[in-house]
């Protein structure tokens, strides 16, 4: 199901994002103060580059915001924020064992939260609330 846009016209960005859970938890980030709506959180994810497929791009944003590798499982859901940038949200998997090392000009801090938890913060990245809107429930049984 894809989100329009607000505006009739084509989106200007596309980009990914991970979706991991892990012991009834999200994986969400604290984006630095240098990026794009400082300091607000969200799920991991970034552009997808010309050339790139949404699984490649998953993998190299992961890899840049977090230093780990993620394997994509499957894509869950398409939407396209008011600001025109068309995401893919995908389910992934952390290789074991992980340790995060965020980017710090683009991670300020790495956080599990229960759905519950990431949907009352009140500095959850807007264009996030959609899909916690439409999976929240079922993401609470999901043993990803």
């Amino acid at each position: 199901m894809i989100l329009l846009p607000l505006a009739e016209t084509e989106p200007v960005r596309y980009g990914v994002i991970a979706v991991v859970m892990r012991n009834g938890k999200l994986l969400v980030i604290r984006r630095s103060e240098h990026v794009i709506a400082p300091r607000t959180l969200c799920f991991p994810g970034g552009g997808i580059e010309p050339g790139e497929t949404p699984e490649q791009a998953l993998v190299r944003e992961f890899r840049e915001e977090l230093g780990e590798t993620i394997v994509p499982l499957r894509q869950i859901w398409e939407s396209v924020t008011p600001w025109r940038v068309h995401l893919r949200w995908w389910f992934g998997k952390l290789v074991e064992p992980f340790q995060f090392v965020p980017n710090e000009k683009e991670v300020e801090a790495v956080q599990w939260l229960t759905v519950g938890e990431l949907r009352s913060h009140p500095d959850l990245l807007a264009s996030n609330i959609p899909f916690l809107e439409k999976f929240g429930d079922q993401l609470r049984t999901c043993f990803l």
